[in-house]
């Protein structure tokens, strides 16, 4: 899956077991920026002890308005071997976390697949959750089957225009709708722990951002008509607009409450009921990570 990389839908081709990179820029080894609980995914994920989060350097997006572009855009990271992948993973089982979530795994299948072979022989029992784009190659996905509880997809934009202009990812609805269906093929509805944790499923993401309600419209509207009212959903109003960035002038402010609060109205008159919601505040510099390689770095490591 290296030798000529076909991850993702860029389709690039390239040998990245020579060092040939493509549009995500990641090459032979992982790198990986941060590995911690986190206690601000939705109530489901995170629970009263958090998520145990690997935060992977390098994207096949290049969001405009992306608040973590340090690892996704300028791949700060420190590369790291498959059994050292494997530890960071069992890291976060014995620091107490409910699940182990995949920040940003795309690029990195092939690799994280090895490590969680390797740490189920030696004990990992935590679900698993890929948190991505949703910007995935139905074989990816495929390649992933029993080894993912839960999947986490980000789905972002209808208009292919605006997924072009923001994240240069042509095709965007078309190729996220083709991976959240195998997903949903192969983990199936959401099923939660009597604790109200989630046990298995997919909970499909949607940023909403400013300016663009028609196109958060449609994916809501997609949603209820393609994978049924059903479905759990997470609106999330969190856009915080990144310092030192080129974007178009309506990213430059915050998603507003009378915006957030017509979008909730608009799901809910679509019939559509199992969803999480986020309160007002959590557009915040404060939520966004401080990446500084804890819990990543280690003997043999190299940044």
């Amino acid at each position: 899956m290296l030798s000529a990389c076909m991850l993702c839908p860029h389709q690039c081709g390239v040998n990245r077991l020579t060092g040939e990179t493509g549009r995500c820029r990641a090459g032979r080894l992982t790198r990986v920026a941060l590995a911690s609980l986190h206690h601000w995914e939705e109530p489901c994920i995170s629970g009263e002890r958090g998520s145990g989060t690997v935060f992977f350097a390098g994207c096949n997006l290049t969001c405009c308005y992306c608040q973590n572009q340090r690892i996704s855009q300028q791949d700060f990271g420190a590369c790291v071997s498959i059994e050292r992948l494997a530890e960071i993973f069992l890291t976060q089982q014995t620091q107490g976390a409910h699940n182990l979530n995949l920040v940003t795994p795309t690029p990195y299948v092939p690799q994280i697949i090895a490590a969680l072979e390797l740490a189920r022989k030696t004990g990992l029992t935590l679900p698993v959750v890929y948190n991505s784009s949703a910007y995935e190659s139905p074989a990816t996905i495929q390649a992933l089957r029993g080894w993912v509880d839960i999947y986490l997809p980000d789905y972002k934009y209808f208009s292919d225009a605006l997924a072009i202009s923001l994240s240069g990812a042509a095709g965007y609805f078309a190729h996220a709708t083709a991976a959240i269906r195998e997903m949903l093929d192969q983990v199936g509805e959401c099923e939660f722990w009597p604790d109200g944790l989630l046990k298995r499923g997919v909970l499909i993401r949607h940023l909403a951002l400013p300016g663009q309600a028609e196109d958060s419209r449609r994916i809501l509207a997609a949603i209820r008509d393609i994978f049924g009212k059903d479905s759990w959903f997470s609106l999330m109003n969190q856009y915080t607009p990144p310092v030192n960035a080129a974007m178009p002038l309506e990213l430059e402010r915050r998603l507003t409450e009378e915006e957030y609060e017509k979008l909730i109205d608009f799901a809910l008159s679509l019939g559509m009921e199992n969803g999480f919601i986020q309160e007002a505040g959590t557009a915040s510099e404060k939520f966004i990570p401080d990446f500084n390689l804890d819990g990543i770095t280690h003997r043999g490591a190299s940044s």
